[in-house]
């Protein structure tokens, strides 16, 4: 069988999703580097860049009026309003994505995995919880990038964000970043691995396999 007559091989979506400080940008960083064939959906937003973030690596980032208008324009698979800024995915960036056979990864809230689940239902999602209130407090403070106002309106908001842990199909708690990290990388390689999936990558051999023999 030629290349040309295979069945096209499919990416999977993955959605990410924590409560800021739980340690899902460092684990999603490191799941990159020892995990091939996988990449981050980047986000547009309106917030401003933090010390070091570039625009096109980190995020798109845009004006409110240019958000608005990608809006109008249906461009988003998602989008939500986190605190004062907006953040949306790019539908079209993450649908060739998936065609040309490359997993994504979308690092959003619940509300955005919400939307993406409707559209998407074959998307695997994941929530990533800190191990106490307390660590939580800890990381988001460790940052230094953000001033005691929004330390303490993000803390608010965290429970109300971790009781939609229930909504996801895997819960890692990043208590120990190297078992997360294991963690995380074992549901992505689950997911490449089920019978659909093999059955696609592997369709010469399959065939090879169970050809009937002179």
């Amino acid at each position: 069988m030629s290349d040309t007559n295979k069945t096209p091989f499919t990416g999977t979506l993955f959605i990410f999703s924590a409560p800021s400080g739980a340690g899902k940008t460092s684990l999603v960083k490191a799941l990159l580097e020892c995990t091939s064939h996988i990449g981050v959906s980047v986000s547009h937003t309106t917030r401003a860049p933090r010390p070091g973030e570039e625009n096109g690596k980190d995020y798109n980032f845009v004006s409110v009026d240019t958000f608005q208008q990608l809006i109008t324009d249906n461009a988003f698979l998602e989008h939500a309003q986190v605190f004062d800024n907006f953040y949306g995915t790019s539908q079209q960036w993450v649908e060739s994505e998936l065609a040309a056979g490359r997993d994504v990864i979308l690092e959003i809230d619940w509300q955005g995995a919400e939307q993406v689940r409707r559209l998407m239902p074959d998307a695997v999602s994941v929530f990533i919880l800190p191990p106490s209130i307390e660590e939580l407090a800890n990381r988001l403070s460790g940052r230094g990038q953000d001033s005691q106002e929004i330390i303490d309106r993000r803390m608010r908001d965290a429970q109300s964000e971790m009781s939609h842990y229930g909504e996801f199909d895997y819960l890692i708690v990043n208590n120990d970043f190297d078992n997360a990290l294991q963690e995380l990388r074992a549901v992505v390689v689950a997911r490449r691995h089920r019978l659909e999936a093999q059955q696609i990558r592997h369709q010469d051999t399959l065939k090879a396999l169970l050809a009937e023999r002179s």
